[in-house]
């Protein structure tokens, strides 16, 4: 038996019309903000900030730990977001976390905890800002952190292990968020 092969071409940058940095941050964001809570890896750093470019996020909090661009560790993976997406530093996410709540945006933590609920299950508001807290690769969110959420959010697993990496845990709530909020 031989496969029919179907011949697709690939796409060149220049062919995937995708925004310069000024109709970037001229474009109505996701509302969707990003709290990194004391993360340790600079990769880590820079793949949240690129993951939040595609997907048009409108803010990242760094927060304790969290490192700042310019830094060569971030921008390796970040390749040029930290320009586009709007990010500050926080020293104190609780802090961060209760100004927030006081201009209405929903809190949640994304973090394995009792009730939490599943992240397949979760409906966004629509008119409904939602900050997303990822936390620490090793400690996870703060619990203070996790009281202080309005939500926590778990991302189902199925397997052996007991955690994802906070990239490719902000890469699959962002896209699912992002897609339930754009229907």
């Amino acid at each position: 038996m031989t496969l029919e092969l179907k011949k697709v071409r690939k796409l060149k940058n220049s062919e995937l019309n995708r925004l310069n940095v000024e109709a970037f941050k001229a474009a109505k964001k996701t509302p969707i903000i990003i709290i990194l809570d004391n993360i340790r890896s600079l990769n880590n750093i820079g793949s949240v900030f690129r993951t939040s470019d595609a997907f048009l996020v409108k803010k990242i909090y760094l927060c304790g730990i969290t490192a700042t661009p310019p830094h060569k560790d971030i921008h390796k993976t970040a390749l040029g977001s930290t320009d586009t997406v709007a990010w500050e530093y926080v020293k104190n996410t609780l802090n961060l976390v209760e100004k927030l709540k006081t201009e209405n945006i929903k809190i949640c933590a994304i973090e394995q905890a009792e009730n939490a609920t599943m992240l397949n299950d979760f409906a966004p508001k629509p008119q409904t800002t939602y900050a997303l807290v990822f936390g620490n690769e090793v400690k996870g969110v703060s619990q203070n952190v996790v009281n202080a959420s309005d939500e926590v959010i778990e991302i189902p697993q199925f397997g052996t292990k007991h955690s994802l990496n906070i990239s490719v845990s902000c890469g699959v709530v962002v896209w699912d968020l992002f897609s339930k909020l754009r229907h």
